[in-house]
């Protein structure tokens, strides 16, 4: 049992790291906090059903094209939203990703409807027993998934040219432009990898639960909670602070109170940050008195 909550716990806790990341590149990149990210969420979610009802593809091309194609709307989200606004005071670029955010719910509604949509699990309902374990292959379909994406993110990263480029902007986008880096194209890229992993997170997770206009809320909701709980702007706080989330969630769900699990995920964010108020990677900051 407790095996079985902890890959639960761990694979709710992996969506809540990819939406999680792409929240904390884009703010780092543009000083600005993306309200918008949940929403890739669910655009990805609806995308994968539109896919299969319109192609029967199987899952991983499904995956495919819903990376693809919101890696193109991350392109045209960032010339909406934030180009154009890019020398305005960050609150602005905020308020602008509101507005994004609160325009994509409403369209999806009037695309897809009020009722949820279901999306048909790749292992088509099959569950993985190993011994007294009973686990769900799509659980872990989420763990090996966000495992490989951040693998490829550490290498892209740390290993490519164009990878340091774009983490010494997210990291100090005017020491960026005085080393001569194009950061107009970078911040572009760094909006279109948000997306996409925003999306990625909604096509794991559509399978487990229905798509509806509402799911990217509280999933972005619950992934900006990880991310300051693990020290806001830090990657490494990310991964950490929404894996603890998920399994909060995942454990108080089972325990204590299904009704309440999002009360006592948030719960959790209070009490961390009353002990740790700059979060659990948070850098130290001295006061003079």
């Amino acid at each position: 049992m407790i095996i079985q909550l902890i890959a639960n716990g761990l694979a709710m806790g992996c969506i809540y790291t990819l939406v999680a990341l792409g929240t904390i590149l884009i703010y780092n990149a543009t000083s600005a906090i993306n309200f918008a990210q949940g929403e890739f969420v669910m655009l990805g979610a609806f995308l994968a059903i539109a896919f299969l009802g319109a192609w029967k593809l199987p899952f991983v091309s499904i995956l495919l094209l819903v990376m693809l194609g919101m890696a193109i709307f991350g392109l045209i989200f960032e010339r909406i939203a934030y180009y154009p606004l890019r020398k305005a005071d960050p609150m602005t670029v905020i308020i602008s990703t509101l507005g994004v955010s609160i325009f994509l719910k409403n369209a999806a509604l009037i695309k897809w409807g009020a009722q949820p949509l279901f999306f048909g699990e790749p292992f088509k309902g099959k569950i993985l027993k190993l011994g007294f374990v009973t686990l769900n292959p799509q659980h872990l379909l989420i763990i090996a998934v966000t495992v490989v994406l951040l693998i490829f993110l550490y290498i892209f990263f740390e290993k490519t040219s164009t990878g340091r480029v774009v983490l010494a902007t997210s990291q100090d986008t005017e020491a960026a432009k005085l080393m001569g880096i194009k950061t107009s194209f970078v911040v572009m890229t760094i909006f279109m990898i948000g997306s996409v992993l925003g999306a990625v997170a909604g096509v794991l997770i559509a399978p487990v639960f229905f798509a509806n206009t509402e799911m990217g809320y509280m999933v972005g909701m619950k992934a900006f909670a990880g991310a300051i709980i693990g020290g806001f702007g830090k990657i490494e706080g990310a991964i950490v602070g929404c894996l603890f989330i998920g399994l909060v969630e995942i454990f108080t769900a089972t325990y204590i109170s299904s009704v309440y699990k999002d009360a006592f995920s948030f719960l959790a964010l209070i009490i961390i940050l009353m002990l740790l108020p700059k979060g659990i990677f948070g850098e130290k900051v001295s006061e003079k008195v």
